[in-house]
């Protein structure tokens, strides 16, 4: 396994600079410290829905095991056929899906084929019910069939000692359904990511209570739940602490004992207590950022006691956004996941103007949509503000601005980033 640079090496980087940190260098920084976990487990295939492939998958079979008609219709030799007339053959028998043809197909016969079945060994070609005309136990084909048309050779999709899935993968629908079709009843899995979150701050009220004066219900958190259980973590959830020394120290060491990543909102930006960023080096590694991104500029990333560290900033908005720019897909590289890439990106023309000033890259949150012509445009949701949840929920994509950008008029192509099955 390889050991993470230190984050005083990465701290002393000539281009480190933690009052203006670009967003693509934050997420390299990022990346490098990360160390994955390595307990595996061995469950039902069908337990192992979301999780990471702790081992590569070879198959023991050829998919499909035999060559089969991909139509209903008639299995022959393609030889008896005749390229420039309609040729009559004698119907000898029927191959079912699970209940093959065993005789013999001679020059001249043909078998009645339906979709799945085995085609006979003394045939090649399948023509389909649509292009016969079945009489009196003959079938009469017409011109124009190519050798080997609609038959599905085995080992077509896999073959004996072929790598189906790599470790590192994640198991989905799909790879469910390729595991069953080779027999595979156990996989190898990493464990579940264990990550313990608490929201900060002597403002914040629990569901069920009464929020006083300048107090508000604690709506990151469930923020902060929804999106690490859509990941597939397992979330402990330490509630809210409260604005005392004694009481974050603790809630830290609690978190980083009992998981593998420790994750908060709020207390990470410039002016909050000493004591905070104090506590953290005493307990572990720990930068605080300035990145150059809006919304979301405060950021702490580092390690507490073993434990990677996230601090997200207290903003509504700006805790989703800087948890789907940099904390998603830190965390898909910590379950094991070797294929981890950026979500993409695309140009779509922009159908309403946007104000925004040089100097940080901005994630607006947009609605993506389709017009009767059937092309694509993009508009923002509305108000940008770090503090109007709504705009989020009503978004089905972020509009990227890079960080040169200024006001952007109505038909420029913005880079857009979809939300669907990111969020």
């Amino acid at each position: 396994m390889t050991t993470p640079p230190s984050l005083r090496a990465i701290a002393a980087a000539d281009d480190y600079d933690p009052n203006s940190m670009p967003v693509d260098q934050a997420r390299a920084h990022i990346r490098a410290f990360l160390t994955p976990v390595t307990t595996v487990e061995r469950l039902h295939i069908r337990d192992a829905l979301g999780r990471i492939l702790a081992e590569d998958v070879v198959s023991t079979i050829d998919v499909p095991a035999h060559d089969n008609s991909g139509m209903d219709g008639y299995a022959m030799r393609h030889a008896d056929l005749q390229p420039d007339a309609d040729v009559t053959l004698r119907v000898v028998g029927t191959s079912f899906a699970g209940r093959p043809y065993t005789g013999p197909v001679n020059a001249g016969e043909a078998v009645r084929i339906f979709t799945g079945a085995v085609v006979p060994p003394d045939c090649d070609t399948v023509i389909m019910q649509e292009r016969a005309k079945a009489a009196d136990g003959n079938v009469t084909l017409g011109t124009g069939a190519k050798a080997g048309q609609n038959v599905r050779k085995a080992g077509e999709d896999l073959k004996t000692g072929a790598v189906v899935f790599h470790k590192g993968q994640r198991v989905r629908a799909a790879e469910l359904g390729m595991l069953a079709s080779i027999g595979v009843i156990e996989v190898s899995v990493y464990r579940r990511l264990r990550v313990a979150l608490f929201s900060t701050g002597d403002e914040l009220v629990q569901l069920g209570g009464t929020p006083g004066p300048g107090q508000i219900f604690d709506s990151n958190r469930y923020t902060m739940y929804g999106m690490l259980a859509d990941l597939g973590c397992e979330v402990i959830d330490m509630g809210v602490v409260r604005d005392r020394p004694e009481d974050v120290e603790a809630a830290f060491a609690a978190a980083a004992a009992a998981a593998d990543v420790v994750m908060t909102s709020g207390g990470v930006s410039v002016g909050d207590a000493d004591y905070v960023k104090q506590m953290l080096d005493r307990l572990g590694e720990v930068l605080f950022w300035k990145i150059a991104m809006k919304p979301g500029r405060p950021l702490a990333f580092g390690r507490i006691d073993g434990a990677h560290f996230f601090g997200l900033p207290g903003n509504p908005v700006a805790v989703m956004v800087t948890f789907y720019q940099f904390v998603r897909d830190a965390l898909f590289v910590l379950m094991g996941r070797t294929d981890v890439t950026p979500v993409p990106m695309f140009k779509v023309p922009l159908a309403a103007p946007i104000r925004k000033a040089p100097g940080r890259t901005e994630f607006q949150r947009g609605i993506l949509s389709r017009g009767a012509d059937g092309a694509l445009s993009v508009v923002t949701t509305g108000d940008q503000g770090s503090g109007i949840l709504s705009s989020m929920s009503r978004a089905n994509c972020f509009i990227v601005l890079p960080t040169d950008q200024g006001n952007v008029d109505v038909g420029t192509l913005v880079d857009v980033q979809p939300m669907d099955g990111v969020i």
